[in-house]
């Protein structure tokens, strides 16, 4: 396949050239990609150059792949890559891939580079579909495919995880025809309310801090150290009474539900913190956990250590966990729920802030059945 150029709305996309190894050299120093693509670390000047002179220029003579530099029309700077990374004929079907170089963020470089790439192999190239693939936890990537048109349609299993990454990967897919125009904002949910999500989320997970007169807590992602206290307050008879946590409660149990914090953190669904006393130790869980559909709703869970009730430590965290979801996620509500007679879950939301609002009939699943729910919120507007 002879390479080509495109030029599309400011950009120039090019075949990669042997001058290009110093720049790329520089750009594959960043943090980022080293951390969410597959290229080598740590990252020397000859891999750079290695994919200019030879990697990129036999994907093209072998038409396995498209790979293309990513430059300013006008000034010619390399601002990253963009193209198609594997090209399967028997499909018409290929995957793209790309990354942006740290000077050139912010830019909307490479969702304009995704859909001239699009464009071109739709076009050109008579493809039938583009995938894209990345790793759960890489929501920039995520945020650039949205804006490109690509429905991010589940999860696959990733063949060549990057270094330590997860193996879960988030896939999508685009089709002729569903490539927004040149200029155009995006597709609906590619907005500023994505883009600070992402900016949260593909960070690792948040301490946040919290104060009951001169003692101060914290809220941290779980640890495996922390196993045993969920443990215990898992197998407390307050817990299994008024909570769904499984009975009897097994360590597997605690250890399912310390990689379930991980991955949801990765996925962007839930923060999942644990209660730490002045010592340190667990006193606790409380979870946030944003509604699938409404994206300016999430939920509140908590349960707090036998031995750290009554001390005023929960209200005070699920207060700054509230806090942090409105001020950090753009929340507009948060709801609390708790089973009908469950006054200790209800003192600790209205101390925190909460209005019960009312009572859902068979609001709750309790262990097969249906329970009444007391219902309550926190508004962004409570916060000011």
């Amino acid at each position: 396949m002879e390479p080509v150029e495109i030029i599309e709305d400011g950009l120039l996309l090019r075949p990669w050239l042997a001058s290009d190894a110093e720049d790329v050299h520089r750009a594959c120093q960043d943090p980022d990609i080293q951390r969410w693509t597959t290229v080598p670390r740590p990252y020397r000047p000859e891999h750079a150059h290695g994919f200019v002179t030879e990697i990129a220029t036999r994907a093209w003579a072998d038409g396995t792949g498209a790979p293309f530099a990513v430059c300013d029309a006008t000034t010619g700077q390399l601002l990253g890559s963009c193209g198609l990374v594997s090209i399967d004929r028997t499909l018409d079907s290929g995957e793209i891939g790309y990354w942006t170089a740290p000077w050139a963020r912010g830019r909307g470089v490479t969702v304009r580079a995704v859909r001239a790439v699009a464009r071109w192999a739709f076009e050109a190239l008579s493809l039938r579909r583009l995938i894209w693939q990345a790793e759960v936890g890489n929501h920039f990537s995520r945020l650039v495919a949205l804006r490109a048109g690509i429905q991010v349609s589940g999860e696959l299993r990733l063949a060549h995880p990057a270094g330590d990454g997860r193996a879960e990967g988030w896939v999508g897919s685009l089709l002729p025809g569903e490539v927004p125009a040149v200029g155009a904002t995006g597709p609906a949910g590619s907005g500023t309310l994505d883009a600070r999500r992402a900016a949260v989320f593909s960070r690792p997970q948040p301490v946040l801090f919290a104060a009951v007169g001169h003692t101060e807590l914290r809220l941290r992602p779980m640890e495996e150290r922390d196993l045993d206290g969920v443990v215990a307050t898992c197998r407390d008879p307050d817990t299994v009474r008024w909570t769904s946590v499984p009975h009897p409660y097994q360590r597997t149990d605690a250890e399912g539900y310390l990689g379930y914090g991980g991955l949801a953190w990765a996925r962007g669904s839930s923060a999942c913190f644990v209660l730490a006393d002045p010592d340190d130790a667990f006193a606790g869980t409380v979870d946030l956990r944003l509604n699938p559909t409404d994206p300016l709703l999430a939920e509140v869970g908590f349960m707090t250590a036998p031995h750290a009730r009554g001390r005023g430590w929960m209200p005070a965290a699920l207060g700054a966990l509230t806090a942090w979801g409105i001020t950090g996620l753009g929340l507009a509500r948060v709801e609390w729920k708790a089973h009908v007679g469950n006054t200790a879950s209800r003192r600790v939301a209205e101390k925190a802030g909460f209005t019960v609002e009312g009572t859902l009939r068979g609001g709750v699943s309790q262990r097969g059945d249906r329970v009444d729910a007391w219902v309550g919120a926190l508004l962004a507007e409570d916060l000011t």
